[in-house]
């Protein structure tokens, strides 16, 4: 090498797609040049000695300056949420462009790209959230949007803005003919609506009777049809936040019938269970979000489902709401639960809440931790040089420093929420330097990123593999 890289880290143990390796890193041009190799000089040099590198997070669930299924609009701007992201170690956040009923997808897609522009210092992509297949012009700007890079969709199952059934195998009859991935929101409607309507008549309307709004029936129906129209239409699915034992089990059975299918999960279901909702008078509703917690025997099955690869990677499903009029409180005083906006902050603490159970812990260890926060998401949702350490990568790493333990506070979050759902819960090991495309964005806590200045990322159209099994019959 006869120019000098950009930026050189020494001494790090760097957690790569092919193993953990010793040495130096070097960066030139925002693109990992070298891994392992001994780099004489650089422009910038980092010491990481004692500490482990990691790729930078890839958030693929998250909702940002979106309007909940109730009508309220959640806490956060672009720019407050991807610096909330990037001090929490996540480089990489897929949100939503959701339709509007009337709204045609490029008229949403151009808004929430616009409001991207302005505000967001991290890489992003979208998906389509498909809520009115009516609208004029459906399939021409569906498949131009996809042409363009924009691979993945999403479709409900519940709420006022869920899909039929003929309309979600109309949804995945398209996105398998023009290669992108469909995510579902799966719970039965039905079911919702009846157990919520008898608990309301009963007037059994607090955060707490929200677990029982809820059962754990509809989430298990909904993903078990999921997973057969998948199967059916050999279209790729992603199930979004699995929440109970039966749930994996379904998708276990289904990948195992060759279905096309993959499943994530999130923190509020590993590390909480439905007890959190049964805080004194309406504090519960601060963790209120669909599906709910559910019990300790489902934390361990979403932890065995997550070892055995079922339960392919771990999102935040960041749903930010103040617990003010502004959002959980929109309904008045005293709301009760069907009147509260479902959701929880976690963009910031994904991270490091996981490196804690499986790096400090032992609940996976380090490789299984990148792969599940950083490496399937950029995979399975096509990310180009996202989400690994590998040479011709983007340089997109983050240095932990596994002594550090941190106990969260009341609000010590950077969104615009103004609570912490995990306030008094300590980790061990901490974010110290979050860098983008060879960029520092954190440092010790001082953050230095500039609205605007993440790019939008375009995803190729889904590989084959994607559909098929490979010779060893894993999907």
């Amino acid at each position: 090498m006869t120019d000098k890289p950009d930026l050189v880290i020494r001494g790090g143990r760097v957690v790569t797609p092919e193993g953990i390796v010793e040495g130096d890193i070097s960066v030139a041009g925002g693109i990992i040049s070298s891994i392992g190799a001994p780099v004489s000089q650089a422009v910038e040099e980092i010491d990481a000695s004692g500490r482990w590198i990691m790729p930078g997070g890839v958030d693929p669930h998250a909702h940002i300056e979106q309007m909940s299924g109730m009508g309220q609009w959640n806490a956060d701007t672009f720019e407050t949420a991807t610096r909330s992201a990037a001090i929490g170690g996540t480089t990489t956040v897929i949100s939503f462009a959701a339709q509007a009923a009337g709204q045609s997808l490029a008229e949403t897609v151009a808004d929430y790209s616009a409001r991207a522009a302005r505000g967001a210092m991290i890489d992003h992509a979208f998906h389509l959230t498909l809520t009115d297949l009516a609208v004029p012009g459906f399939d021409r700007d569906f498949e131009t949007l996809i042409a363009a890079g924009h691979r993945s969709l999403k479709v409900f199952t519940t709420y006022n803005i869920q899909l039929a059934d003929a309309e979600i195998l109309r949804v995945l009859t398209m996105a398998r003919q023009h290669g992108a991935l469909v995510c579902v929101h799966a719970e039965n409607d039905a079911i919702i609506s009846q157990a919520r309507d008898a608990l309301i008549e009963a007037g059994q309307t607090t955060p707490r009777d929200h677990a029982r709004s809820r059962p754990r029936m509809a989430e298990i129906e909904a993903v078990e049809r999921i997973c057969r129209f998948a199967e059916y239409l050999n279209q790729p699915v992603m199930l979004f936040h699995i929440s109970t034992r039966e749930g994996a089990d379904a998708i276990r059975l289904a990948r195992e019938r060759g279905a096309p299918v993959w499943a994530e999960t999130c923190p509020h279901y590993l590390f909480m269970t439905e007890d959190v909702l049964a805080k004194p008078a309406l504090e519960g509703a601060k963790w209120m979000c669909s599906p709910p917690q559910r019990t300790v025997d489902d934390q361990a099955a979403l932890w065995s489902a997550i070892e055995e690869g079922v339960v392919s990677l771990v999102s935040s499903d960041h749903a930010p709401y103040r617990f003010d009029k502004t959002g959980k409180l929109s309904a008045g005083a005293n709301p009760g639960f069907h009147q509260i906006a479902n959701g929880l902050p976690g963009l910031e603490t994904r991270l490091p809440l996981m490196f804690d159970a499986m790096v400090s812990n032992g609940q996976g260890g380090a490789e299984a931790f990148a792969e599940v926060t950083s490496t399937a998401p950029a995979r399975i949702y096509g990310l180009p040089g996202k989400g690994a350490i590998s040479h011709g990568m983007d340089a997109d790493l983050v240095i932990w420093d596994p002594d550090r333990t941190v106990t969260y506070g009341a609000d010590d979050l950077h969104d615009n929420v103004g609570y912490n759902p995990w306030q008094g819960r300590t980790v061990k090991g901490w974010p110290e330097r979050v860098i983008l495309r060879g960029r520092t964005l954190v440092s010790d806590g001082v953050f230095s990123g500039v609205p605007g200045s993440g790019k939008w990322i375009a995803r190729p159209a889904l590989p084959d593999r994607l559909w098929k099994k490979d010779q060893t019959g894993e999907l």
